[in-house]
């Protein structure tokens, strides 16, 4: 007797317990959608704050089931994007289906480069250089070539290999040759990165607009480097007639205690681009990129009509 009473105490103290948690997660609810509700969200680009979402969401895809399912209620990143969803609906571009033939592969070796933080920071949105990536990849479709972008994790690879940082580009190397086998018909390989110098030397006004620069990176130890550099020098240039200044030029890269290579012997295509600096704003990013979106679009259709004849 005094057993099944211990056994009945002990299940109405779980009861309780589980009781009490869940009143504790609808308090929680209840207050982050208050919490939400009472701020004035002024968003003034819309499309921005779209592809600053979308950059959050490619963090957040590692979690756990039972994580996601809970955040998905209460973090204030998911309640700012179900507002932001309703104030912008993203149009749909008709485009061929990307999955079939794709001709570009945007990466990023060095996924965690962050740029400034934006007043969005509060909900856990945090610029990060995969923002150019839909980015150019909404200009590329727009321009119908088919394009994929990575969304796997460059710091697993390191992880599962016990690699250190220097390894991106190896982990990346890595996620391009999977990618390749997948989809033989890619020809351009894009790897998109941030610089790290200050903002006086990676900041340009051009006309009403600010504009974060560039600088192509070539390294001078793979087999392609001819071919590379030539391709290179055409986008440079022709960002140079379009944009006067966008472009720091071309940084050739070789030596000792340097890579050399930044996988570009994977392809002859295949170029990395430095967008901004640490301090540049997604705003000005945003201007760069989808200014030498419209670039490269054009040079890679040249370059396909070209090789059709």
């Amino acid at each position: 007797m005094n057993k099944m009473r211990l056994k009945a105490k002990k299940k109405r103290r779980f009861s309780f317990k589980f009781f009490l948690l869940f009143i504790i997660f609808l308090l929680s609810l209840y207050f982050s959608f208050d919490y939400l509700c009472k701020q004035n969200i002024n968003i003034d680009n819309k499309e921005l704050v779209y592809y600053l979402l979308e950059d959050a969401s490619l963090k957040r895809s590692g979690s756990g089931f039972l994580k996601k399912q809970f955040s998905s209620f209460t973090e204030p990143y998911n309640l700012l994007n179900m507002k932001v969803a309703k104030l912008y609906n993203k149009e749909k571009k008709a485009v061929k289906e990307i999955e079939v033939k794709p001709l570009v592969y945007l990466y990023n070796s060095h996924q965690t480069e962050e740029y400034a933080k934006t007043t969005l920071a509060e909900y856990a949105v945090n610029p990060t250089v995969t923002i150019n990536n839909y980015i150019m990849l909404d200009v590329f479709q727009k321009n119908n070539i088919n394009t994929i972008t990575e969304e796997r994790s460059i710091r697993e690879v390191l992880n599962l290999n016990s690699w250190n940082y220097a390894a991106s580009y190896k982990a990346s190397r890595i996620y391009m040759e999977d990618v390749k086998k997948e989809y033989p018909s890619l020809k351009y390989f894009i790897d998109l990165h941030r610089d790290s110098l200050k903002k006086d030397k990676t900041t340009i006004q051009i006309g009403d607009k600010s504009y974060a620069k560039i600088i192509f990176l070539i390294g001078l130890e793979n087999v392609n480097y001819q071919k590379n550099l030539a391709f290179t020098e055409e986008i440079n240039n022709k960002i140079g007639e379009k944009y006067p200044g966008l472009s720091k030029g071309i940084y050739k890269k070789g030596g000792a205690g340097v890579n050399g290579v930044y996988n570009q012997d994977f392809s002859p295509y295949t170029i990395l681009i430095e967008i901004g600096g640490c301090e540049n704003t997604t705003s000005e990013v945003l201007n760069t990129v989808l200014a030498i979106s419209e670039v490269i679009s054009e040079v890679i259709i040249n370059n396909e009509q070209k090789e059709l004849g």
